[in-house]
């Protein structure tokens, strides 16, 4: 048997049966060193450092292989990493995860990914590891753009989708970074600390939810927890993973440093280590002298076979044409259009498009798409704000002035209807860490990326702010970033605040057409914005004492919600050029769903869209409120629809660390609104 015949047996009977007796069926063809091959990444320093040195290329200019057996037919995996987009090549580069996660549109979502699946395919890849759904529990993390935001049914939504999306292109899909992986400049070594119940409630379910959707890879996360290293975890990649949720695909290590024993990580279930052979270089040896057996190799190689079996004979020849191509573009645009947040607006939004504009800021005019780390697209072009202002305004009725300060220019900036400042976060305060070797928590001695020691706009750009608002009659504030800031300090100042984070190679014209009231805003955030930092979770330095820290039961608006908080903004928030209705909310139990009604009216001049959010809570100890459903719906100036929002029963149940079985209470309370703290309240 070979891998064709592999793949032609189990595609007469698609059954997991059939597939595990498919893959050990091929797995005995193989011979020893063939297994041992199958296990790791290879050639990794040779092809991307010879492509540093003599191109000038970066990280994953192409594929990242590991496995593979020639004499079989067998692919190899051939890794692209991306959740903005593919690495490899000049790709789309979409609006960051953070972004696309504030459009609360899974459909959207999907649509993207089947487009990226398109560019992973056209540069050679069969893998997508670009799923990042670590839970956002504290905004100081600097990959926190990479992210859907920080509510685990949100997560597990849009990561959903996405693994849908791409396997139905024949790309592997790869959730990350499993598991409790939220805070970067200690990844390394920082040890993470939870209950059970914390665990399989807030920190798993979106993982889960990827498995549901019928992923077959998942990378496991640098930090430790409870003490073991995530790739070298028996209950996380054996226990959770394989025993409770039924995965049958395969895993592979985070980078370089992901493994530290060989041996402890295969019998934990790790089954690739990546990007090249490190640790897995003893595994020859390990088997000689019994330190792993021939069926911990077997269980690693069947895993894999599974993965290229089940999803890779879909995989179709794409051609290069459909990288950054117009349609690919034109959805990145429409990203960043639909997760924009409109924060504040006094009446100054929108500008018509007979405006004069001016535009300010160290990021008025400059490229910032998000960090510079694994997670970097070389797009072929990148629309700037002021850019797209141009295009639309055109660039005789745009003042640009760059910089923190703009002194020199108050006389033309005062011929302006208004004045954007652009302010916020670039991959020198936030993103991977790439070059943070000290040990000090000052920001000024951060090479590049990592956490963020304040959640405040730098002080600069805040006197820019405050500075602006002092000499225009209308400013607005166009924030750049990754997730949460503060922002209570200069908030009334503005006339309007958007928060655009970094939206992607279109975004540009699409602030400009947010601007003009050609679009209109409807994104909402996917997170809690509070009034001070220490709202939220505690969170780890370089210079703390310890690596140790406990994740506990609450974060974000289930924080706020337990201490009788406001937030500054609430999740979920997120104006509009026109208003909504919600009337006649009604619950209803349909047995194994709860069947959420409600009439949406238009009550304003313009069309727009609303999301319709349904959270529920039950007596006992757990959070009073929780997101069960959300809707993205589009209602017409003056019109009204009725809406449905079907919650599961499943996404209900509670766990129980002593049975370890999830349960439904005997009641719930729904609450239904526009952001998770203006809501009304239904029953079942």
């Amino acid at each position: 048997m070979n891998f064709n015949d592999a793949v032609k047996k189990y595609q007469q009977n698609p059954t997991n049966e059939n597939l595990n007796s498919v893959a050990r069926e091929l797995c005995a063809q193989l011979k020893t060193g063939e297994k041992l091959h199958m296990l790791s990444g290879k050639r990794f320093f040779l092809r991307n450092g010879f492509d540093l040195i003599t191109k000038g290329q970066k990280y994953n200019c192409r594929p990242c292989i590991a496995g593979g057996v020639k004499r079989l037919g067998i692919p190899e995996v051939a890794f692209s990493d991306g959740p903005r987009g593919v690495v490899m090549g000049n790709s789309t580069c979409f609006p960051v995860s953070m972004l696309r996660g504030a459009s609360f549109d899974d459909e959207l979502e999907y649509e993207i990914a089947s487009a990226i699946a398109d560019e992973v395919a056209a540069q050679g890849g069969n893998y997508f590891a670009g799923i990042c759904i670590n839970l956002l529990r504290n905004p100081r993390w600097g990959r926190a753009q990479e992210t859907y935001g920080e509510d685990p049914f949100l997560l597990g939504r849009m990561g959903a989708a996405v693994t849908r999306a791409v396997q139905e292109k024949g790309i592997i899909a790869c959730p990350k970074h499993y598991a409790v992986n939220s805070i970067e400049n200690i990844r390394f070594d920082v040890n993470v600390l939870c209950d059970d119940k914390t665990l399989h409630e807030v920190y798993l379910p979106h993982f889960k939810a990827c498995v549901d959707a019928g992923a077959m890879s998942v990378m496991g996360a640098y930090n430790l927890f409870r003490g073991e290293h995530c790739c070298e975890s028996k209950y996380l990649l054996k226990d959770v993973l394989r025993d409770e949720w039924g995965f049958t695909g395969f895993t592979i290590s985070d980078f370089l440093m992901g493994v530290r024993n060989a041996p402890r990580a295969l019998k934990a279930g790790l089954d690739i280590e990546m990007p090249q052979i490190m640790h897995y270089a003893t595994l020859p040896l390990d088997l000689k002298t019994g330190k792993v057996s021939m069926n911990d190799i077997d269980a690693s190689v069947q895993s894999i076979l599974r993965g290229l079996i089940k999803i890779t004979p879909n995989l179709k020849s794409t051609p290069k044409s459909v990288v950054a191509c117009k349609k690919h573009t034109e959805l990145a645009k429409r990203a960043a259009l639909e997760g924009t947040v409109l924060l504040k607006n006094d009446g100054v939004l929108p500008l018509c498009e007979g405006s004069k504009v001016g535009i300010i800021g160290r990021y008025a005019d400059k490229i910032n798409v998000g960090d510079h780390g694994s997670s970097s697209v070389f797009a072929p072009y990148t629309v700037t704000p002021y850019e797209g202002l141009c295009n639309l305004y055109g660039r005789e009725n745009v003042v640009l002035v760059e910089g923190t300060a703009f002194s020199p220019s108050i006389a033309k900036l005062k011929t302006c209807d208004a004045v954007i400042v652009c302010v916020g976060s670039d991959y020198k305060q936030e993103g991977e860490n790439l070059a943070n070797f000290s040990k000090s928590d000052k920001t000024t001695q951060k090479a590049m990326g990592g956490d963020r020691y304040s959640l405040r706009i730098p002080d600069d750009e805040v006197s820019l702010i405050r500075s602006a608002c002092r000499v225009f009659d209308r400013v607005i504030v166009n924030i750049i970033g990754g997730s949460a800031y503060i922002i209570e300090e200069w908030k009334d100042g503005a006339n309007a605040i958007l928060h655009s984070f970094y939206s992607g190679m279109e975004g540009g014209n699409a602030l400009a057409e947010l601007i003009s009231g050609r679009e209109n805003p409807s994104g909402h955030l996917p997170f809690t914005m509070a009034a001070e930092e220490n709202d939220y979770p505690d969170f780890l330095f370089p210079s703390a004492k310890t690596r140790d820290i406990t994740y506990g039961y609450y974060h974000g608006y289930t924080l706020l919600d337990k201490e009788h908080k406001n937030a500054a903004y609430p999740f979920g928030f997120g104006l509009s050029y026109t208003e909504f209705e919600y009337s006649d909310i009604s619950a209803t139990d349909c047995g194994d769903t709860v069947l959420i009604k409600l009439k949406i009216k238009n009550i304003g001049k313009r069309d727009g869209k609303t999301v319709v959010q349904v959270y529920a809570g039950a007596e006992g100890d757990h959070p009073i409120k929780l997101l069960k459903g959300f809707k993205k719906l589009n209602v017409k100036a003056g019109k009204a629809l009725n809406a449905e929002v079907v919650i599961d029963k499943n996404d209900l149940k509670f766990y129980n660390p002593d049975s370890k079985e999830w349960y439904l209470e005997n009641s719930y309370t729904f609450f239904v609104g526009q952001d998770s703290e203006n809501t009304e309240e239904v029953r079942v």
